[in-house]
């Protein structure tokens, strides 16, 4: 949300409210968290752990019960295990795409790369969940920005053809010491007249290249600088980014680190009227013993074996993520808040090992989600995978039926049509349905 982007968009706001009426979009008053766990989880060492697999297959943990009779998850999550009947997993997620950044862009967008990468720089042709939420439901009243990205935007996924107006805003590290939010940073030190002069400047400016606008392409641009004019002076988005004003107490309880309060962040973002908030749930904190899901042999260099890292890692996300869920249930937020737990695939079943250490590789056939709030079911296993944790055997899921789930809580038909560069018509999701056994 750059004042300066909100010009170089391919869309109108005469097209935003269109498509928001054919939607049925703009007045839900719902959010969705998402945890995005970049390198990809393994499903044996969180949620799916088949502790009867061979030795080589197994978890290299142990389960523990749950207070949901028959759904255990991993010894690491204990106070995840106390709650489970305020969420619900899917065990059967699988697509077919194996590296990091086209895995990201379906499980973000639902729409699989043109070209697949290998190499994990490509770079999504289509929207994510985020930016097609905020071109659909747009700011609010109170001028808050409707996709927040914590601490920054997932490298891999572009507004494209929304336009950079619908980029995420990027919140930065709710943990560091003195945390700002970017737009108070840039409106530091600058008064009402100054600010209210160069909106004044920026209007005449653009009155001068409506003179040269033949085809109406400009049309609207002074609402969105109105309203990133309300974002930088509203005091209800200062407010709402006032991570300090929450008690020690309940920051100690969330976790003193990037994952912690990144996780209240978010609530209080939803709380004041963020439709969409993404993670990026990489590591808790900087340092040799940490490291991201992606857990392989020899992970950003760190030899040995990768239970050893997520040993360390596991319980920094298993106190952000159930304090995040006690909270939005005791405030009754549990209906407005979804909160989606997952990454861009799973991890091979097989352990793999040399002298190196011992890992798990990349594994999109099968991958664990969760999912709390939203007014789903809670308290349920949905799907299944066979005895080794390789493929769904019951139920299975793809990214595209989560996405459905999303959008379908915040009030947005997948069927709706956005409209590309070249002027086609492209439906928010071409395939997906939400996940009946959470609804």
């Amino acid at each position: 949300m750059q004042i300066g982007a909100l010009a170089l968009g391919g869309v109108t706001l005469p097209e935003i409210l269109a498509a928001r009426e054919a939607s049925g979009t703009g007045s839900s008053d719902t959010s969705v968290i998402m945890l995005y766990q970049h390198g990809g989880a393994s499903q044996l060492e969180t949620y799916d752990l088949k502790p009867d697999a061979p030795l080589d297959y197994r978890s290299v943990f142990n389960p523990i019960p749950t207070n949901v009779p028959g759904m255990d998850i991993c010894e690491l999550f204990p106070r995840q295990a106390v709650i489970a009947d305020k969420f619900s997993l899917i065990r059967s997620l699988h697509h077919d795409v194996s590296s990091h950044s086209d895995g990201g862009i379906i499980t973000l967008t639902g729409k699989p790369p043109l070209i697949q990468d290998p190499t994990s720089q490509s770079k999504s042709d289509h929207p994510d969940f985020g930016s097609v939420t905020s071109f659909l439901k747009g700011i609010g009243e109170k001028a808050m920005p409707p996709y927040v990205t914590i601490p920054r935007n997932p490298y891999m996924t572009r507004p494209t053809y929304l336009g950079l107006h619908h980029s995420g805003f990027e919140a930065g590290d709710a943990n560091s010491k003195s945390y700002q939010p970017p737009q108070v940073k840039l409106a530091a030190g600058r008064d009402g007249e100054f600010l209210s002069n160069r909106r004044s400047l920026i209007k005449d400016f653009d009155r001068l290249r409506s003179d040269l606008d033949t085809r109406g392409q400009l049309e609207g641009v002074d609402r969105f600088r109105d309203l990133a004019f309300d974002l930088m002076t509203s005091p209800h988005v200062g407010k709402a980014f006032a991570i300090e004003q929450e008690p020690d107490e309940l920051r100690d309880r969330y976790g003193r680190n990037e994952w912690g309060q990144a996780c209240l962040l978010a609530r209080r973002l939803a709380e004041h009227g963020t439709a969409a908030i993404n993670i990026y749930f990489n590591t808790p904190k900087s340092g040799q013993e940490f490291t991201n899901w992606d857990d392989h042999i020899g992970n950003a260099g760190r030899p040995g074996h990768f239970g050893k890292y997520m040993r360390v890692r596991l319980p920094f996300m298993d106190q952000a993520l159930a304090t995040l869920i006690e909270d939005i249930f005791e405030r009754g937020l549990d209906k407005k808040i979804l909160i989606v737990v997952v990454g861009e695939f799973g991890r091979t079943p097989r352990l793999s090992a040399n002298s190196g250490g011992t890992g798990r590789n990349h594994w999109p056939q099968a991958c664990s989600a969760l999912v709390s709030g939203g007014g789903l079911r809670m308290g349920q296993v949905v799907g299944a995978t066979n005895s080794k944790a390789e493929y769904p055997a019951e139920s299975p899921h793809t990214p595209q039926d989560l996405l459905a789930t999303v959008y379908r809580h915040l009030g947005i038909d997948p069927a709706a049509t956005l409209t590309d560069h070249s002027g086609r018509p492209v439906y928010v999701l071409d395939s997906g349905k939400p996940i009946t056994g959470l609804i």
